[in-house]
């Protein structure tokens, strides 16, 4: 079945704060699971809705998969940055390129609001397969301390759009846990 795409998470918060929570869980630790749900809830209940964007995939109207872009800014650099965080597919239906697919239609829809840039911090093997580079701290200053730097990626979502980033950044307030750094 393909999958349907939606970016109204509206009625489905908890469905999406467990997505998140049991995908990471499964990856990682329960303690990651743990964190990546509360972000997942914290972008959905206190970002103001210009600073998220979501997107799900839904199989008979569950969802199977999500991921955020939330505002990043850049003290002396007027252009639109988002970032990506967190991407979860549940483990049953990873590996197909519900996730990718997930990615491409955020990106998609970023560069359709006119947004200069888009980061991530990640797993770099992942993220290169939908055009994400590895990036360094000169090219784009990250909001806090980054314990894996080669985890620091990003793209412009347009040719004209040069590096790096100016000036300090600053992300939204449910990202600012040097935990999730």
């Amino acid at each position: 079945m393909k999958p349907e795409f939606t970016s109204d998470f509206a009625g489905r918060e908890a469905e999406i704060t467990r997505l998140c929570t049991d995908s990471f869980t499964v990856s990682d630790s329960v303690e990651e699971g743990r964190l990546v749900g509360q972000l997942a809830r914290d972008l959905m209940q206190s970002t103001p809705r210009d600073d998220v964007i979501m997107w799900a995939a839904l199989e008979n109207s569950k969802v199977i998969g999500c991921v955020f872009f939330s505002r990043l800014r850049f003290d002396e650099d007027g252009r639109a940055v988002f970032l990506m965080a967190p991407v979860a597919v549940k483990t049953e239906h990873q590996n197909i390129g519900i996730g990718q697919k997930l990615i491409a239609r955020g990106l998609e829809n970023l560069r359709q609001r006119d947004v200069d840039f888009v980061l991530t911090y990640g797993d770099p093997n992942y993220y290169i397969k939908t055009s994400f580079q590895p990036i360094s701290a000169d090219m784009a200053s990250p909001p806090m301390g980054l314990r894996m730097p080669f985890g620091w990626l990003g793209q412009p979502l347009s040719p004209k759009n040069n590096w790096p980033l100016v000036g300090p950044s600053h992300c939204v307030a449910a990202l600012q846990k040097a935990e999730l750094w």
